[in-house]
């Protein structure tokens, strides 16, 4: 049997956990990830992307375990010097993670693609697994709050997520233009993997551009994605309470509702195993098992649970529809 091909949709710590997570499968050498760029933001000229170099991070065992962000054993002698010159300092970068994004910015504004930038830092760093980014174009995503529009970093790193909000938009997606890589790569999956990130800032800002969604849709994949939820919270990051200031409720049943019409299954923890029938009244098949990922066994079991699952309800279907021809 061919090995299927996977891809993997992912935002930061949550992403990187399952992308970790296919790199230790043996589902990686047909695999890729598209990261979230929705977060990307300009700090002191250069360009910054932290979801993808969370991934990038992770992957090659460099990231800082305690924080979940950032690279270890760090130093911060530059931004003690940019505070010095009276420069904001609330986005902690460190002087080993400013070179990445040095190389970024000097790349870019020397006419590379943010994909093909995105693929130099990867092999810099020694990956084999690809990390895409969904398209070179800006889709910053902005969250509404005190009667304003601002950047997700300001609400999620400078405001600590303490803002009520009432509003997120994903500015300039619906003009963006998914990359052909990108297209590529989701119409030849077999099975497209939704990492336990925050739907509505992390999936949902790749989500936002139309290509991409309808790439999903028209595909022949298998289409999962892994509930960060447990127990009616988030392990970490603020989806639960985002959820619920935009009226959803924050457990498995509204992620399967957000989800409706693009995933054929969702992964849930084996402590909501009450939430099965109502999923699954959805139309979307449902798969217990314990999903905290806290080492990296622990995550190579949950995605390749995940995916060995996907196949056989992919193979059952398939079946199934040569059954009725």
């Amino acid at each position: 049997m061919t090995a299927p091909v996977v891809t993997l949709l992912a935002g930061g710590v949550g992403g990187a956990k399952a992308a970790e997570g296919l790199q230790a499968s043996r589902y990686a050498d047909h695999a890729a990830v598209i990261g979230n760029i929705g977060d990307d933001d300009i700090f002191h000229g250069l360009t910054v992307c932290p979801d993808i170099d969370t991934l990038i991070y992770s992957l090659s065992g460099q990231i800082d375990r305690e924080k979940g962000w950032g690279l270890r054993d760090e130093s911060y002698q530059a931004l003690e010097g940019l505070k010095a010159f009276g420069h904001e300092t609330w986005m902690t970068l460190g002087d080993k993670d400013f070179a990445t994004h040095i190389y970024r910015t000097c790349a870019l504004n020397s006419g590379a693609t943010l994909t093909e930038v995105t693929l130099g830092i990867a092999q810099r760093f020694g990956l084999k697994l690809p990390i895409m980014p969904p398209t070179n174009d800006k889709v910053p995503t902005q969250i509404h709050f005190d009667g304003q529009w601002h950047s997700f970093q300001r609400y999620f790193v400078q405001h600590q997520c303490q803002p009520e909000i009432d509003g997120i938009r994903y500015q300039g997606a619906e003009q963006a233009t998914a990359t052909p890589e990108v297209l590529k790569q989701l119409s030849n999956s077999d099975i497209i993997l939704l990492a336990p990130s925050n739907p509505l800032v992390s999936i949902g800002a790749i989500l936002a551009i139309p290509q991409i969604r309808q790439t999903i849709q028209n595909s022949n994949a298998f289409v999962l994605a892994i509930s960060p939820f447990i127990g009616g919270q988030t392990v970490k990051g603020p989806a639960d309470r985002m959820m619920r200031a935009l009226g959803k409720a924050a457990n498995n049943i509204a992620l399967a509702e957000h989800y409706a019409g693009l995933i054929q299954g969702l992964v849930i923890d084996h402590q909501d195993k009450e939430d099965q029938a109502a999923i699954e009244a959805l139309g979307i098949k449902t798969y217990c098992l314990p999903t905290l990922m806290q080492c990296l066994e622990d995550k190579a079991q949950v995605v390749s649970a995940s995916l060995e699952w996907a196949i056989k309800q992919s193979t059952t279907s398939s079946a199934t529809e040569e059954a009725l021809l």
